[in-house]
């Protein structure tokens, strides 16, 4: 049963039944996000075989929360899934400025787009910002898209002091 905040879409946490949608809306993620960056010419679908077996073993994790809204359906029983958000804890040193060193990542909030503009990725972010809160967490990154950005910033997000850099071997 989904968890209903205000007149906001039911919100669940994923299970495994899930894992086939999941893996469709996070390929979704990267079309949407373009560039050379985020989907490389010389990519495969290799990828997402990976993504299921992590997405997988991540489901039951404590350091991970995948919250779900279930689309309305089309009549054959098979609704799919209308948004999904994804968000992790890291454990990092405490410092002046991360007093317990718990550093929460929302890397992920998707939504199918014969579902958007209907209160999804709002409804999955407060969930996702509640258990970040539960979890004491000291700070909450994210990287938002253009079209993200607006709901973020309502959210209470602002520019990360720290300048991104970033390195592949």
């Amino acid at each position: 049963m989904g968890q209903r905040k205000g007149n906001g879409p039911a919100v669940r946490q994923a299970v495994e039944y899930d894992l086939v949608e999941l893996v469709r809306l996070r390929a979704l993620l990267f079309e949407d996000l373009g560039g050379d960056f985020f989907s490389p010419a010389s990519a495969d679908d290799d990828w997402l075989d990976a993504l299921a077996v992590v997405l997988k073993e991540q489901l039951t994790s404590d350091a991970v929360r995948i919250l779900v809204v279930d689309g309305d359906g089309d009549g054959d029983g098979d609704r799919g899934l209308a948004a999904c958000g994804i968000a992790t804890i890291e454990q990092r040193l405490p410092g002046p400025h991360l007093r317990n060193g718990r550093i929460g990542h929302v890397i992920g909030v998707v939504t199918d787009p014969s579902y958007r503009r209907r209160g999804h990725s709002r409804s999955i972010m407060r969930g996702l910002l509640d258990w970040f809160g539960e979890r004491e967490v000291a700070r909450v990154d994210l990287y938002a898209s253009a079209e993200g950005e607006p709901l973020y910033r309502e959210l209470g997000f602002t520019h990360h002091p720290d300048p991104a850099l970033y390195w592949r071997p």
